[in-house]
This record gives structure tokens, sequence and C-alpha cells, in this order.
């Protein structure tokens, strides 16, 4: 058995506890299925803590209005981020009630939750902020305030699609600043049967093809497309946004499809992929750990890859 293999069948029978131990079967002398150990020289916490990491797609609480449950929230994130060796968090509170209009207060709220927490973990938390596009004018002003406290990035949910007009004059924006603009992504497969051909169930909802609109109008804006294990049709994704080199992919979500990563690679390359949890936290880990990525690769996508795109912006991180 080769040990990419044998680390794919381990990930499959086992879990990584937030305690930083392992769950299911004993790490040393796990048996595989002929009953011969296959494990013994695998220690899965060394492999965890061996490498740097930026997490680049992170949330703080996008529920609670209760300050000290947001705390309390902050200090869990550090609690796991110090057992899986997450240097920094890229962590963002988007406008994710539709049942809102999203309105100036409302997103400038979320970003004062984030400014609080960037302030109480200086150098664990960096931020990225968060507007709504039909309110340009506030948008734009809130884009500066947030710059100034030490923001890095443009997180937003679906409140218009990538590719609207009116998100226009943000993207320019974020060109200027030489930042990364993270939008919520999705190829829903179905629901119910029902398969809706990547247009999606919400009207808003962004998908690969209005990532590529946007890619080609503006080549010299740099975009995330969320959450590749967020459980859409991954292999789909990964080859529509195959040729265009300004959009990158984060590995985030809770899903762990064998292969995912190592099909991103070859689609992607190792320089667009970032590592990201979307508050999955041993699964966003394990997932690379468990592909057949080489130390190069691994070292870029935990950690250098997006710490060059924060380069850019004079942002980087030690």
């Amino acid at each position: 058995m080769s040990n990419v293999f044998s680390r794919r069948k381990f990930f499959r029978n086992t879990a990584i506890s937030t305690t930083g131990m392992v769950l299911g079967s004993p790490l040393k002398g796990l048996a595989s299925d002929t009953g011969k150990s296959s494990f013994t020289s695998y220690n899965i916490m060394h492999e965890v803590m061996k490498y740097r990491k930026i997490d680049a797609h992170i949330h703080v609480n996008l529920a609670s209005s209760d300050q000290k449950i947001q705390d309390a929230y902050a200090e869990q994130l550090i609690d796991y981020a110090d057992r899986l060796e997450i240097k920094t968090m890229v962590i963002s509170k988007p406008l994710t009630n539709l049942n809102t209009k999203g309105a100036p207060e409302e997103f400038i709220e979320n970003n004062n939750i984030l400014i609080r927490a960037m302030k109480r973990f200086p150098g664990r938390f960096i931020g990225q902020f968060t507007l709504n596009p039909v309110y340009r004018k506030e948008s734009l002003e809130e884009i500066k305030r947030c710059v100034d406290q030490g923001m890095v990035g443009l997180k937003v949910y679906y409140q218009v699609k990538l590719n609207d007009p009116l998100f226009f004059p943000i993207i320019e924006k974020m060109i200027d600043l030489k930042m990364i603009t993270l939008m919520h992504a999705c190829t829903i497969r179905g629901r119910g049967g029902y398969r809706t051909k990547y247009g999606n169930l919400l009207p808003n909802e962004s998908t690969p093809e209005n990532f590529v609109d946007v890619a080609k109008r503006y080549p010299e804006a740099m975009l995330q497309f969320a959450h590749t294990g967020g459980g859409g049709d991954w292999e789909y994704e990964c080859k529509i946004l195959k040729d265009y080199p300004n959009i990158y992919a984060d590995t985030s979500g809770s899903n762990n499809d064998e292969g995912m990563i190592d099909f991103a690679l070859k689609y992607l390359g190792e320089d667009r992929l970032l590592f990201g949890s979307d508050n999955c936290y041993y699964q966003g880990v394990g997932k690379i750990l468990a592909s057949g990525l080489n130390e190069t690769q691994k070292k870029k996508i935990f950690f250098e890859n997006y710490n060059n795109i924060l380069r850019k912006a004079g942002r980087d991180v030690n």
C-alpha cells in the first residue's frame, strides 16, 4: 500500500478531535483490512503541527448579537487554531440573513464585531470586511474605514451576483487596494431529486460562470471562489475556473470527498489553492494531509499562497 493510499485509508477510518487526539482506531498498530499493521510510522499530529497555516475562510459567530457570546466564540477559534497550528485566521461575518435589506447599519455592525476580535487577538485574526453593493456610497466608505482598521479583503454573500454591474465599483476599489474578494459560491447538485443545472436555487447565488465573467472583465482582480468542499459539484467548478489565473479556490467546507484536493490541484495548480476551513476545522486540515500533495505543495496551500496575496498589499504575516 502506498503512503498516499495509507493516509487516505487512515483519514477515512479516524477523525482528529479538537483536543488533538485521534478518535476511532488507535494510531499505532492500526490494522488494515488484512489484519496487518499499516500505519505504525504515521504520526498524524506530528503532520498537523509540521505546517504553518493561514485559514483563508473562517467566520466569527454568524448568529449571535450578544457580545459575551461573540467574545467566547473568538476565544474558541483561537483554541482550535492552537491545536492545529493555524497561525492566522482570516475572519469575516457576512450578511447571511436574506430576510433583511442588508442595510449599511447591518454590515457596519458586523464589521465592528471583526474589529473587536482583531483588537483582542492581534496577529491571530485579520479581517475581511463585508458590505452590500446595493448601497454603493456606504459600501465604499465602509471599505476605507475597515482598511484603516487593518482589514485585508472583502467577504460577501449573495445580496447580488458577483458579475452584477452593482459590484463593479467595489471590484475596482479592491483592485486599487490590491486585495482579494471572497464570494460565497456554489454549484448546487440538486435537492429532493431536482437538479438545478447550476442555476442554483437562490437567485443571487454566484456560480463559477459569474466568476469567469468578472475575471475576464477585470484580469487584474483577485477573486476567491469559496468552499470547494462545501457540497457543490467541485469537479465542475474546477473545470470552469481552470483557465483564469486570477481566480483562486479555497478548500474549505465539511465535505471530504476522496480525490477532491488532487483533482483541484490538477485543474487549478498548486499556486491557486488556498487552505480554508469555513469553521470545519479538522476536516479542513485532514483533507490536505490525506491528499497526494508533496511537501512543497502542502506548504504553499497551507500558508504561502495566501501570504503571497497579502504581500501584494503589504499585509503579509511573518
